[in-house]
C-alpha cells in the first residue's frame, strides 16, 4: 500500500491538526480515542511516506493522572512530565492577538519515524515564553481544561498560532489542511485573512472563501449535537476582536448567538467525512446543508499488536509492518499457534495486572475487558444490571474475571457515579467473580488490555458511538468483540465469525449481552476452544487487516488530498 507521489519539485504537504495527538504512553498529549486517532494517523503516515506535518498543544501539565480509592472515587492530578525528555525545541517564535494583547507561541518537534525510515513531524505549540502573562503562559497546560474562555484561547493558539508556525518553519506551500474535529477551525479564518492580505474580513468576496474551501478538510467525530464545541459571541468578541467577530456572525457557524466550530470548519472545507458508514448518515442528517463522505477509523497495526502476536506475524507474513492489509493472510495461520500466542498475550496481560494492584488472575478462566472513558452513553455498568444472571451464568456455564479501565471527565459526576458502580459491583461479587478496574488508563495499559482478554465488550447507547477503535487494536490481537451495533461494529461484525452483537430488542439489551455469554460464548470458549481460536482468527484476518490506520490512509489520500492537488497554490 506504499504511496508516492508523482511529478517533478517538492512534494505537496498535508497539514493535520488535533487539540490533542497520542505520540508516547508516558507524554500526556491525548487524553482518549480522538488523541490516539491522531497519533495512528501520522504513524501511518510516515509508514506510506505521506508528507505530513502534525500540529497541537504542548499539554504541559497533560489530561490529568487519575487516582481512584478504594470506593471508586476519582480524584485528579496534574500530570507533571518534562518535554525536553522527548521533544526538541525549536526557536521559532511567533505571536497571535488575543483580547487585544500580543501572545507569543514556540513549537517543540517530535519526529515520527515510518516503517522504512520516512519522518512525519509533529509541533506541539508552547506558550510558556518569556513576556507571556501568567494566564497565556498557562494556555497550554491543560487539556481540555478550564473555562469556554479557556478553551476558545486554546482554539485560537491552536488554529491561528499553528498557522503562523506552520510559515515560521517555512511551510507555505501546504496542499491540504486536515482538521480532526472543531477544534482547530479558527485556522480557516486565518487563511483567509492570508487570503485577503491588507484588505478586512468585511471585504470577503466568496471567490476568497472557495481559495479556503480549496485546502480543507474536516473529519467530525461526534454524532451529537451537545458535543460541539459553541462560545457565545460576546467571548469571540472579547478574545478575537471586533472585526473577526463580525465576519464570524455573518456566516452559518453564528447559531443562536454562538459560534459553533464544528459548523465553521464545515464552512471552510471542501471534504467532509464522518468516521464510519452510519456516522457519516447521522452527520448528514444533522448537517443536510453540506455533502458528507465517511471514511471509517482505523488503527496502527504496529503500534496496538502484542509483542507475541508481532513474532507470529513476522514469522509468517513479514510484510505486515510496512503493509497492513498482509494480516489478511493471518487466515492460513495454524490454529494451535494461535492459541499458544494468545495463552502468552493473556500471561503478560496477568502480570501487568499483578505488577499493578498486586492481584493474581487465572489464565484459565474466561476473562472480559472493558476500557473507554466512563461516561453516561458508554454504559460501562450494563453488564452488571442483573448480578444474580452474572452469578448463575459464572456458576453454571463458565468462570468469568472482569477487567475495567477508563476515566471520567473531572466534570462529569455521573461518569464518576460509573466508576463507583462498578467497585460496587466488584465487592458485590468478591468471592465469585474477580472484578477489577486499573485506574491510569493510557496506550501502554490499553495495549496490555486489548491483546490479553478473551473478549472485548462495547456497550455504548445507540447511535452514539461515531465509530470507537479500541474494538479494532483488540482484533489485531485476535479478540473478538461482544459490541451494540454501531459505529465501527456494523462494518466488521459477523455473528460467529468476528465476535457477537448485542442488538436491540423487547428482550432489553442487558438480556441479550447475558444471551450471548451464556448460549454461544463461554459454552464455545470452555466446550469447543479450536472453534474459539478460529473466532480469533477470523477477528485478524477480516477485522485486524481493513480496520488499519494505512488503509484508513489510502483513503484519506486518493479521497481527500489527492484530489486538491490541482486545485490551488497558497496565498502568500
Amino acid at each position: 500500500m506504499k504511496l508516492r507521489y508523482n511529478g517533478e519539485g517538492a512534494p505537496p504537504t498535508i497539514a493535520y491538526f488535533s487539540m490533542e495527538i497520542g505520540l508516547e504512553p508516558k507524554m500526556p498529549t491525548y487524553s482518549g480515542g480522538l488523541g490516539v486517532l491522531a497519533g495512528d494517523t501520522l504513524r501511518a503516515a510516515a509508514d506510506l511516506s505521506i508528507p505530513m506535518v502534525g500540529i497541537s498543544l504542548l499539554h504541559r501539565k497533560g489530561y490529568f493522572r487519575q487516582k481512584l480509592d478504594s470506593e471508586g472515587n476519582q480524584t485528579e492530578h496534574p500530570f507533571d512530565w518534562e518535554p525536553s525528555d522527548y521533544l526538541e525545541p525549536l526557536l521559532n517564535t511567533v505571536s497571535i492577538e488575543i483580547e487585544g494583547r500580543k501572545v507569543k507561541i514556540r513549537p517543540w518537534r517530535y519526529n515520527i519515524r515510518g516503517s522504512t525510515g520516512f519522518t512525519v513531524p509533529v509541533y506541539l505549540l508552547d506558550t510558556k515564553i518569556e513576556g507571556n502573562s501568567d494566564y497565556d503562559r498557562s494556555l497550554t497546560d491543560y487539556l481540555y481544561g478550564g473555562d469556554l474562555h479557556y478553551r476558545l484561547c486554546q482554539e485560537a493558539v491552536l488554529g491561528l498560532g499553528g498557522i503562523n508556525i506552520l510559515r515560521s518553519i517555512g511551510l507555505r506551500e501546504v496542499q491540504a489542511y486536515h482538521m480532526n474535529e472543531g477544534h482547530s477551525a479558527l485556522l480557516g479564518l486565518a487563511l483567509l485573512e492570508e487570503i485577503l492580505g491588507q484588505k478586512s474580513l468585511y471585504q470577503t468576496q466568496p471567490s476568497d472563501l472557495d481559495k479556503v474551501k480549496k485546502r480543507c478538510i474536516f473529519t467530525t467525530h461526534t454524532p451529537v449535537p451537545a458535543g460541539h464545541d459553541k462560545f457565545p459571541l460576546d467571548l469571540i468578541k472579547a478574545v478575537l476582536g471586533e472585526g473577526r467577530t463580525e465576519y464570524l456572525a455573518s456566516t452559518p457557524a453564528n447559531i443562536d448567538n454562538s459560534l459553533n466550530m464544528t459548523s465553521l470548519a464545515l464552512l471552510f472545507s471542501w471534504f467532509v467525512n464522518g468516521v464510519s458508514h452510519r456516522h457519516e448518515l447521522i452527520s448528514q442528517n444533522m448537517f443536510p446543508e453540506y455533502p458528507i463522505d465517511s471514511i471509517t477509523n482505523g488503527v496502527h497495526a504496529v503500534t496496538w499488536t502484542s509483542e507475541p502476536f508481532q513474532k507470529l506475524y513476522d514469522q509468517h507474513m513479514e510484510e505486515w509492518r510496512e503493509d497492513s492489509l498482509y494480516l489478511r493472510y493471518a487466515i492460513n495461520i495454524p490454529i494451535n499457534e494461535i492459541i499458544k500466542t494468545h495463552a502468552e498475550a493473556k500471561r503478560l496481560l496477568i502480570e501487568e495486572v499483578k505488577k499493578r494492584i498486586g492481584q493474581t488472575l487465572s489464565e484459565d478462566v474466561f476473562t472480559i475487558g472493558f476500557a473507554r472513558r466512563a461516561t453516561a452513553y458508554k454504559r460501562v455498568n450494563l453488564l452488571f444490571s442483573n448480578i444474580e444472571r452474572l452469578r448463575q451464568i459464572n456458576r453454571d456455564i463458565g468462570s468469568l474475571q472482569i477487567i475495567y479501565a477508563g476515566k471520567a471527565h473531572p466534570r462529569d459526576e455521573k461518569g464518576k457515579d460509573l466508576i463507583r458502580e462498578i467497585f460496587a459491583a466488584s465487592r458485590a461479587l468478591k468471592d465469585e467473580i474477580p472484578v477489577i478496574y486499573l485506574e491510569g488508563y493510557d496506550m501502554a495499559l490499553a495495549k496490555y488490555l486489548c491483546s490479553g482478554v478473551d473478549l472485548w465488550l462495547n456497550t455504548p447507547k445507540k447511535p452514539q458511538e461515531a465509530s470507537g477503535t479500541s474494538g479494532m487494536k483488540a482484533a489485531l490481537n485476535g479478540v473478538p468483540s461482544l459490541s451494540v451495533l454501531d459505529g465501527w461494529w456494523l462494518e466488521g461484525h459477523v455473528e460467529d465469525v468476528t465476535g457477537w452483537s448485542i442488538v436491540q430488542g423487547q428482550e432489553g439489551e442487558a438480556n441479550i449481552l447475558y444471551q450471548k455469554l451464556e448460549k454461544k460464548i463461554l459454552p464455545c470458549f470452555y466446550n469447543d476452544p479450536y472453534r474459539y481460536a478460529k473466532i480469533r482468527r477470523h477477528a485478524i484476518a477480516l477485522n485486524g487487516a481493513f480496520f488499519t490506520a494505512h488503509r484508513m490512509m489510502y483513503q484519506y489520500y486518493k479521497n481527500a488530498y489527492l484530489p486538491t492537488q490541482n486545485n490551488h497554490t497558497d496565498q502568500k
